[in-house]
């Protein structure tokens, strides 16, 4: 099996790169899968319910989120009925849409689980060492997908270390800057940070003269996401079919 994952969309020009490349890598890799982090999709900043459709019209199959996921209020009216959309399992409100979810693709249960590391982070109201614990009774003989979005990339490397045995891939996000530590520990794919499919002038995403501004001591209410042309980074990963463990990782960026 084959899955792509794409790091966090950023904004229009984020939308728009993935919907141009994503066929053609689709074809490229032969994909059974596509999943991509969704959090920062509308204006840089969560995720509206068009969007979010307008996502799955790209041909993304699961849409991750992020601390990011609830900063648009109308995803409290169509989380619990979106179900190709998971949240971080262990960030507020907990009485939202869920954390994680189990797809059937080629004859083969699939579980993917969203989590928020604990480390630099707001909203997180439970380790996800923990969370993850939690969650183990639910699985049996099954391909775990896990996107820990999270600041440390020691916190997402430890997380690796304890749960290989169980996981088939951990794929970190959140920083928006991919990096080139790609690696099969003991079966489980892993990858500190999958990047961004985002604005490549930019600031991770944000407008340059905006985040100038801030860090020069100017008032700076909001960022607005740069209009500049995105780049896509992404992973394939490949697992094999009878022992669920990866085989392979490959990093993808295409600059503009």
């Amino acid at each position: 099996m084959r899955l792509l994952f794409i790091g966090d969309i950023v904004g229009k020009t984020g939308r728009a790169v993935v919907k141009k490349l994503l066929p053609s890598l689709k074809e490229q890799h032969q994909i059974d899968f596509t999943i991509a982090n969704g959090e920062n999709t509308t204006h840089g900043k969560g995720l509206s319910k068009d969007h979010y459709k307008e996502l799955l019209e790209m041909g993304i199959d699961m849409i991750t989120l992020g601390n990011h996921a609830f900063s648009k209020a109308e995803i409290l009216e169509y989380i619990d009925s979106a179900d190709k959309l998971i949240r971080p399992l262990n960030i507020e409100p907990l009485n939202k849409g869920r954390g994680y979810c189990k797809v059937m693709i080629h004859n083969q249960t699939v579980i993917i689980i969203n989590l928020c590391g604990s480390v630099f982070m707001e909203r997180t109201v439970q380790s996800p060492f923990i969370a993850m614990h939690n969650l183990l009774p639910i699985i049996d003989n099954a391909i775990v997908i896990v996107d820990l979005h999270a600041e440390a990339t020691s916190e997402k490397v430890a997380f690796t270390f304890q749960f290989k045995d169980i996981c088939s891939a951990v794929i970190g996000t959140h920083t928006h800057v991919q990096t080139a530590d790609e690696r099969i520990i003991d079966g489980c794919a892993f990858i500190s940070d999958v990047g961004m499919s985002g604005p490549f002038d930019s600031v991770i995403g944000r407008d340059i003269q905006e985040v100038l501004d801030r860090f020069n001591g100017l008032e700076v209410k909001h960022f607005t996401v740069s209009t500049a042309d995105s780049m896509l980074c992404a992973v394939m990963i490949e697992i094999d079919d009878q022992s669920h463990r990866a085989i392979k990782i490959e990093r993808i960026q295409i600059r503009p």
